[in-house]
């Protein structure tokens, strides 16, 4: 069943394909992935079709195999089709799904797929078990990739009131001193979005812990004046 999907979907992405704008799409990304050249809104509205076609997977393995499999493939679209797919059928995900995730995290990375994996489907899987929020914590780990840190930081960012807040702050405090844009980005876009919630709680941290980055601070701070 995964085959016929991907195949169906190589058919579909293929005959939409623009080579015109493959390039500037390309450039956007700095060069790091080819692409088909198809724009969010047409790839949205084809991605629907193909599932509409395609029925609907019994098993955590089916999922899997289909986000792996568009992975392989060279063009980004096909991982972003992944992403979706992932996200439409997180309820058939368990813990057993980490390793692959952590796979799809820290391959062809960049802020495309790992925001989307880390708050539509690392959060979801460690809301559903809660065990599964010690991935988390390892994934904060000194020396762990940087891309798993950031996905770790930002897998809270959908839980509004049900945010572990200590957990947040102490991934954030852990990982402060980092140097890396996308740690010290995501570090701020989790506090900002946590101080939705409890702005107190988030103005308290800040003012204990000088050390933030300017951009972990500034992007914190959006919404709290």
């Amino acid at each position: 069943m995964s085959i016929d999907l991907v195949e169906h979907l190589q058919r579909t992405f293929g005959a939409a394909a623009d080579p015109g704008l493959a390039a500037p799409m390309r450039a956007y990304m700095r060069d790091k992935f080819p692409f088909l050249g198809i724009q969010s809104v047409s790839r949205r509205r084809l991605t629907s079709g193909v599932l509409r076609d395609a029925a609907r997977p019994c098993a955590e393995s089916d999922v899997l195999a289909v986000a792996r499999a568009c992975w392989a493939l060279p063009e980004r679209e096909y991982q972003y089709f992944a992403c979706d797919y992932l996200v439409r059928h997180v309820r058939l995900l368990s813990p057993a799904a980490m390793p692959v995730l952590h796979e799809l995290i820290t391959t062809k990375s960049w802020w495309d797929t790992v925001d989307a994996l880390a708050s539509n489907v690392a959060g979801p899987l460690v809301t559903a078990f809660p065990a599964a929020v010690s991935t988390m914590d390892a994934w904060t780990a000194p020396g762990t990739d940087l891309w798993l840190v950031r996905t770790a930081i930002l897998h809270q960012l959908k839980y509004r009131g049900r945010t572990d807040a200590h957990r947040l702050f102490d991934y954030c405090e852990r990982w402060s001193a980092e140097p890396d844009f996308f740690i010290r980005k995501g570090i701020g876009w989790a506090l900002r979005e946590y101080a939705k919630t409890d702005p107190a709680a988030v103005s308290s941290f800040m003012d204990t812990h000088p050390g933030l980055s300017p951009l972990s601070r500034r992007e914190a701070l959006k919404n709290l004046g």
